[in-house]
């Protein structure tokens, strides 16, 4: 008798989970159940909105103290590495809220080795990004008119190639990172599954993400506004809300619902 081969999905590389379609003013209801996770474990949410607080508070520090803006780019490669570990634990205290368990400050920080090898993947990959786009944008500022005091007219082509050439990599980090390293915390698959099930998520719900997309630019810029004080608040609430997007959004065999 032939030996059969049974196939473990669950080890599968680079699948595509399915995805729900969600109305185009989803991320307004996702906002509002964060309010709810924060309201339902403050102390934990203040402490991670404090470490989320200094990190750029640590950055503008730097580019103040040393008079250059050079100091941006490896301040930022820091936190692209560390971010998701973070935003991790984030994810982990909406979770066991979700499961009706008490959130610990032990548990959330476990969470963070989950999947160490998916989520340091992940944060590599975004600074990859990162050192791109800042070579390109060295490259296109070649075409910065060498007079003083351009006009728009001469000025034209570096700022349409730079809005192109930044659009184009802003809306690839958005479905890259929209919904990839909660995949890889819960499931923990791959990071080519949970990447291209993110992109395959954002592209099927466009009106939601693009929503979702101008709320995080509105509370990021109201964080640096507040001079990053904001962001004690505005870091744990757009994790959670995060969370409950990406449980409306990604499949799963049992439906989920937390409200």
């Amino acid at each position: 008798m032939p030996a059969t081969h049974s196939v473990n999905k669950d080890n599968e590389f680079a699948r595509c989970f399915e995805c729900n379609k969600v109305p185009a003013l989803a991320p307004f209801h996702w906002l509002a159940l964060a309010f709810k996770d924060i309201a339902n474990a403050p102390l934990l949410s203040l402490v991670y909105g404090l470490i989320f607080t200094l990190i750029p508070a640590f950055i503008m520090w730097l580019v103040y103290q040393s008079g250059t803006h050079l100091v941006i780019l490896p301040a930022a490669v820091a936190f692209a590495l560390i971010g998701p570990a973070f935003a991790a634990g984030l994810y982990d205290v909406a979770w066991e809220l979700e499961k009706g368990h008490k959130p610990t400050l032990t548990h959330s920080l476990k969470s963070m080795f989950r999947n160490p090898a998916g989520e340091w993947g992940f944060a590599v990959l975004l600074m990859v990004i990162m050192i791109v786009w800042m070579r390109l944008a060295a490259l296109i500022h070649a075409l910065y008119p060498n007079v003083p005091n351009p006009t728009f007219e001469q000025l034209s082509a570096f700022l349409a190639l730079g809005s192109i050439v930044g659009g184009i990599l802003l809306v690839c980090v958005f479905a890259i990172s929209a919904f990839t390293p909660q995949i890889m915390m819960e499931r923990r698959v791959d990071i080519m599954t949970a990447v291209i099930s993110s992109m395959h998520a954002v592209k099927e719900n466009v009106g939601a993400m693009v929503v979702w997309c101008g709320i995080l630019v509105l509370l990021v810029m109201l964080g640096f506004a507040t001079g990053t004080a904001g962001f004690i608040v505005i870091m744990p609430l757009l994790a959670y809300a995060s969370w409950h997007g990406y449980i409306a959004v990604i499949k799963t065999k049992v439906p989920r619902h937390y409200e």
